[in-house]
């Protein structure tokens, strides 16, 4: 038994708990019935329920629901459409929920399942940056399926070092252009120097 102010008083019986209840003006509530002995408390039923829906509430609020969105192809989409159906992906992949994307092989498209392969390929390419692949494409009748999940942050960060590294190197490499330039400038001193020592030479010769 727990009082309002939120002291217990023990284990009584139900008339005197009632009572108890009665005598302050509130309700008697049982809050844990499946307790031995069940657990009752001594408030205002009407604020207990306020309560306890305004933390249930929070509680979902929390809660991340991931849902999963589907996405429909086919092997001879248009630019046009397979854009579309890039940006809804990439979308859905923002929000947090995954995407199913489903090719239909129609007809004699089924003898030529590498075009499929190949648009869902191109497919997950266009979606990489926003999610990665969860499940790989599987082939179910004339379906083919592929699950793709939102990249999380710490999937992002590693990816964004990467490209950073990936700069980086670029910027370090040394440009081949300036190279041949540096050798190309430094060949002449060479010969200069060369021709000079045969000028110094030619009248030694002369003379002898």
């Amino acid at each position: 038994m727990i009082k309002q102010d939120g002291s217990q008083v023990g284990i009584m019986s139900p008339e005197s708990a009632l009572r108890m209840a009665y005598n302050a003006g509130l309700d008697l509530i049982m809050i844990s019935p499946g307790a031995q002995p069940p657990v009752c408390r001594i408030a205002d039923y009407g604020r207990y329920r306020f309560e306890q829906d305004k933390r249930e509430k929070e509680a979902k609020k929390k809660q991340n629901i991931i849902e999963i969105k589907e996405v429909q192809l086919s092997c001879r989409i248009d630019t046009h459409d397979f854009e579309t159906k890039v940006r809804h992906a990439l979308r859905f992949l923002g929000e947090g929920n995954k995407v199913k994307v489903v090719l239909r092989f129609r007809g004699r498209e089924m003898s030529h399942q590498q075009l499929g392969r190949d648009t869902i390929e191109k497919f997950r390419e266009a979606v990489s940056e926003a999610g990665t692949v969860e499940k790989p494409p599987v082939l179910d009748g004339r379906l083919m399926t592929m699950i793709v999940a939102p990249v999380r942050d710490k999937d992002k960060a590693t990816k964004a070092a990467g490209k950073d590294k990936s700069r980086d190197k670029d910027a370090k490499a040394p440009e081949k252009g300036s190279t041949d330039a540096a050798g190309a400038s430094s060949a002449p001193a060479v010969s200069g120097d060369g021709a000079a020592g045969a000028a110094a030479e030619k009248p030694a010769a002369d003379g002898k």
